[in-house]
């Protein structure tokens, strides 16, 4: 049998993906102790570029936040978002009106459709010890007639979404069917919606010295890629992999993963290709250059909505535990 490693290569902040997937960046800050105001309890006045801290060097980052973490609104259209919370909090807000406290290993999906304003914080909230955050957010494309389609905001609580145990492994289906056990439904436009589509999500788990068989999928037609972020080594075949490297596999072979001294932490991304051509500007995702002139145009003008939040960098009252508000209302508390 072949080696089922196609290519390996070294993760990079985003880290590269294959369509369906357009983005996926992982944040691990080991941010210090909140100030009480949900910032950080250390001065901002040296060696901090604030609203632009991308240090990769740095403990912690304040990316583009001011006095608290995180990403002040910003728009997006033409794909989705999936943020997947497992150390820490994230408080979102947006131009539907729609808001949330989630972490835990909760997961947010977003379709931004025709066009949507958020932001995205994270509020130190402990004071006594060190508020460290773990987030995936992983942008998955639209194909062209999902373009357009309203925008969509959905929670997956992290007690909803199914862990299988698999001998030493735990396997997280955020998406995608794993072996016969379904994930909750993903959101109604997205490319994920269609099982023949075969998006996969997995964040698994595997025990030091130990083994783990992921199994194949369904169609050679299918892009898969295994993100290996934390560990000390993994082997596949013959092949010795380092962490911090993501791995092509063949999706029509089951791939068995010797794993070194250390638990992995791996994070799986497949689906079939959307195979449209992908036009880009920053936060907005079409097809051709003059679509993409269109939705500038048109957030100019709209500002997809508006911002109905009092700060564009929006948290939520330091004792509110996780939450989810609806465009319609709906209230859910966790």
């Amino acid at each position: 049998m072949k080696n089922p490693v196609i290519q390996t290569f070294p993760l990079s902040s985003p880290w590269q993906t294959l369509d369906p997937f357009l983005f996926s960046v992982y944040h691990l800050d080991h941010f210090p102790k909140g100030n009480g105001e949900m910032g950080p309890d250390e001065s901002l006045l040296k060696g901090r570029s604030l609203g632009s801290d991308f240090n990769p060097s740095a403990k912690w980052r304040m990316y583009h936040g001011q006095t608290i973490p995180g990403f002040p609104f910003h728009p997006h259209c033409g794909f989705e978002t999936i943020t997947i919370v497992n150390k820490g909090f994230c408080d979102h807000s947006d131009s539907l009106g729609a808001a949330g406290r989630f972490g835990k290993g909760d997961v947010q999906w977003m379709t931004a459709g025709r066009g949507v304003q958020h932001s995205e914080m994270f509020p130190l909230l402990k004071d006594d010890e060190e508020n460290t955050l773990e987030l995936f957010q992983i942008w998955l494309n639209l194909p062209k007639v999902g373009k357009f389609v309203d925008p969509h905001f959905k929670m997956l609580w992290n007690e909803d979404i199914p862990i299988i145990e698999e001998g030493n492994a735990k396997i997280k289906v955020v998406a995608g069917t794993y072996k016969n056990v379904n994930p909750i439904n993903p959101a109604p436009d997205s490319w994920a919606a269609n099982p023949e589509n075969e998006v996969a999500v997995w964040n698994i788990h595997v025990d030091a010295d130990s083994e783990y068989m992921l199994p194949k999928a369904n169609s050679s037609e299918v892009n898969r890629v295994l993100y290996f972020y934390e560990g000390d080594e993994i082997r596949i075949g013959d092949k010795k992999i380092n962490p911090n490297f993501g791995i092509v596999l063949d999706p029509t072979q089951d791939v068995n993963i010797k794993i070194g001294s250390e638990t992995a932490q791996i994070m799986v991304l497949q689906g079939k290709p959307i195979g449209e051509p992908v036009a880009k500007y920053g936060p907005f995702v079409m097809n051709t250059q003059e679509e993409i002139q269109k939705v500038m145009e048109e957030y100019r003008l709209t500002q997809f909505g508006g911002w109905p939040w009092p700060h564009p960098d929006n948290v939520h009252d330091k004792d509110r535990g996780r939450f989810a508000l609806y465009p319609d209302g709906k209230l859910v508390e966790k």
